[in-house]
C-alpha cells in the first residue's frame, strides 16, 4: 500500500471515529431531564439513600442466613 493511500486510510479512520464518539456523546444529552437544583438535590439524595437501604436489607439477610 502506498503511503498516500496509507494516510489516507489513517485520516479516514481518526475523522470518522471523532465523529463517532462526537454523535454518541451529543445523543445522550437528548434524553436529559433538566431540573432546578432543589430537584437535582432530592433526586440525588432519592437515589443514595435507595441504595443505602438495599445494601442495609442485604446485610439482614445475609445475617439471617448464618
Amino acid at each position: 500500500m502506498s503511503g498516500a493511500a496509507m494516510f489516507a486510510l489513517v485520516l479516514f479512520v481518526s475523522v470518522g471515529g471523532g465523529l463517532l464518539l462526537w454523535a454518541a456523546v451529543d445523543s445522550e444529552k437528548n434524553g436529559r431531564q433538566v431540573m432546578d437544583r432543589e430537584s437535582a438535590e432530592k433526586a440525588a439524595r432519592r437515589d443514595t439513600d435507595a441504595a443505602a437501604s438495599r445494601r442495609a436489607n442485604d446485610r439482614s439477610r445475609r445475617s439471617f442466613d448464618e
